[in-house]
C-alpha cells in the first residue's frame, strides 16, 4: 500500500494560526498587510482585519503604537534584508516584542513579510509571578529551618538574630554526621551550649557527652587525665587505677574546650587517638578501642598558633573539619532582651522572688558593648536579682559601668537634642533623671534627696511631665 504524506488545506492555516498564543501579522514585501490572526486583535485591542489592504505603516501612526526609534522596522528589514527585533508600546501601555522576519524568493527577493508579536509586559508580570514564588518558596524553606531549629534547641536556648539561627542550622545538619566541629569566637558566646546541642541532635544523644576543660587541667595532670592511668602505674596514682575522658566519652560526644591549651606533647598523643580510634592508658600494655564524636572549642588564633609552632599543623587539621564562628553578643544586639528576659525568669525561678527590669535598665543593657559576652550578661543579672531590695532592678544594682554608661547617655541625650530648644532640652533631661530617681528609690521623698531637691519641687514636677 502506497504511502501518502497528509497535508494542511490552506483553508485551514489561518484556523492553526488563530490558535496560537503569539501575535501574527503577514504583509507583501512592500508592506501591505494579507492577512493577521485573533490574537493579535486581543492584544493590540483593535482588529487587525481592519488593516487588511493597508500598509503596516498606518498601524503605528493611528494606533498610538510608540517605536523605539524614528524608523520603522519594515525599513530596516528592506534595507538590511535581515531579521530585526525591537520592543515596541501599544496604547494599552503594554510592552509588546516584536520580531519582523524576511521570507525571500529564488532571485532572493522579499516576497512577504511575517511578523511575530509577544506581549513583553505579560512575560514580565509572568516572571515576577515566578519570581515571587521561588522567594515565597525560599522563604518556607528558613521559616521550616528555623522552625526545626526551634524545635531541636527547645526552651533553654535563646536565639533571636538571623546570624544565631544560620549557626544553629548549619549545626544541626552536621548533628547527623561524624565530622569533627571547631567552634571558635570569643570567651563567653555560648561554645559550649552550641555544642551539647550538637550532641543531643545527633544519635550519640544517648550516650556521654564528656565536656573537658583544657584550661582548667593543671599541666602535669594532662596526660592522667586525658587518657587515663593503670593501677600503680606513678607514685600518688589512686590504687584502682583511673579511667581517662576519652575513654568516658566512648560512644558519644568529646567536647575539648579551650583546645589551645593542650600541650605540645599531649597534642601528639591526642592526634593518635583520633587517627586510630585507640587509647592507652598511662602503663597499660595494650591500647582500648574507643569511638567518640570530637568537637572542639577556642577563643584563641589556632592558626596563628600553628604558624609559632605551638599547636601541630596536623592535628588542627583533624579538630578543624568544619568551624563554626559564633560572633559576640554586641554583633547580634537581637539577643540581648531576649537572653536578659531568659535570665531573669530563671534566677526569679531559682530564688522565688518577682523582679523585674526597668526600661532605664534595658535600655543600657541593649546600648552596652557586653565584652564578657552572654556569659558576663547572666551574671549581671544574676547579681542584680540578689541585691535588689525591691521589685524593680535599676541602675543601682548594676557593676559600675553601666552607671558610667547610664551618666553619657543621658549627657549624650542632653547634647544631640536636634530641632529642640533649651527648654525643652532641658525638660527631657529632667524628665530622665526623674524617672531614673524613681526608679532607684523606695520613696518619693528619697527620690527627691537623690535629685537634690525638695519633695514639693519633685511632686509639681512630676505632676507636669505625668510621671
Amino acid at each position: 500500500m502506497e504511502y501518502r504524506s497528509p497535508h494542511v488545506k490552506m483553508r485551514d492555516v489561518s484556523r492553526i494560526y488563530d490558535a496560537l498564543e503569539v501575535g501574527i501579522i503577514i504583509t507583501t514585501g512592500g508592506g501591505i498587510i494579507i492577512w493577521g490572526n485573533r490574537y493579535y486583535s486581543q492584544l493590540a485591542q483593535f482588529d487587525i482585519r481592519d488593516y487588511f489592504g493597508h500598509n503596516v505603516r498606518e498601524i503605528s501612526r493611528r494606533e498610538d503604537v510608540i517605536l523605539p526609534t524614528m524608523n520603522y522596522i519594515i525599513d530596516i528589514v528592506l534595507k538590511t534584508k535581515q531579521q530585526q527585533t525591537e520592543i515596541v508600546r501599544y496604547r494599552t501601555e503594554d510592552y509588546v516584542l516584536t520580531t519582523a522576519t524576511p521570507i525571500f524568493n529564488a532571485n532572493n527577493e522579499i516576497d512577504y513579510i511575517i511578523y511575530s508579536i509577544t506581549n513583553y509586559s505579560e512575560l514580565m508580570r509572568l516572571r515576577e509571578k515566578v519570581s515571587e514564588s521561588g522567594m515565597r518558596v525560599l522563604a518556607l524553606e528558613n521559616h521550616l529551618r528555623n522552625l526545626q531549629v526551634e524545635t531541636e534547641i527547645g526552651k533553654q536556648i535563646i536565639i533571636t538574630s538571623k546570624e544565631m539561627y544560620n549557626i544553629y542550622g548549619k549545626a544541626l545538619r552536621l548533628a547527623s554526621t561524624s565530622v569533627s566541629v571547631m567552634l571558635t569566637g570569643e570567651s563567653g558566646t555560648g561554645k559550649d551550649v552550641l555544642a551539647k546541642f550538637i550532641h543531643q541532635s545527633s544519635s550519640r544523644k544517648g550516650q556521654n557527652f564528656i565536656h573537658v576543660n583544657m584550661a582548667a587541667i593543671p599541666k602535669p595532670l594532662f596526660e592522667s587525665e586525658l587518657f587515663g592511668y593503670t593501677p600503680g602505674s606513678f607514685t600518688g596514682a589512686a590504687r584502682q587505677g583511673k579511667e581517662g575522658l576519652v575513654q568516658l566519652a566512648n560512644g558519644g560526644t568529646l567536647f575539648l574546650d579551650e583546645i589551645g591549651e593542650l600541650p605540645l606533647d599531649i597534642q601528639a598523643k591526642l592526634l593518635q587517638v583520633i587517627q586510630n580510634k585507640e587509647v592507652r592508658a598511662i602503663g597499660a600494655v595494650s591500647p582500648t578501642p574507643v569511638d567518640f564524636r570530637i568537637i572542639c572549642a577556642t577563643n584563641r588564633d589556632l592558626r596563628q598558633m600553628v604558624e609559632d609552632h605551638t599547636f601541630r599543623l596536623d592535628l588542627y587539621h583533624r579538630l578543624n573539619a568544619v568551624e563554626l564562628n559564633i560572633p559576640p553578643l554586641r554583633e547580634r544586639r537581637d539577643d540581648i532582651l531576649p537572653l536578659a528576659t531568659f535570665f531573669l525568669n530563671h534566677f526569679n525561678e531559682q530564688n522565688h522572688t518577682n523582679k523585674y527590669l526597668t526600661a532605664s535598665v534595658l535600655h543600657l543593657f541593649a546600648n552596652y558593648s557586653w565584652p564578657g559576652n552572654v556569659r558576663e550578661l547572666q551574671h549581671v543579672i544574676e547579681g542584680a536579682v540578689a541585691l535588689c531590695p525591691n521589685d524593680a532592678i535599676t541602675l543601682d544594682q548594676l557593676p559600675m559601668e553601666f552607671h558610667i554608661l547610664g551618666q553619657k547617655a543621658l549627657l549624650t541625650s542632653a547634647s544631640h537634642a536636634d530641632g529642640l530648644t533649651l527648654k525643652q532640652a532641658v525638660e527631657q533631661l529632667e524628665t530622665q533623671m526623674i524617672e531614673t530617681a524613681l526608679q532607684s528609690s523606695s520613696s518619693a521623698a528619697e527620690a527627691a534627696e537623690k535629685l537634690g531637691i525638695d519633695a514639693s519641687t519633685l511632686s509639681k514636677k512630676r505632676k507636669r511631665y505625668g510621671l
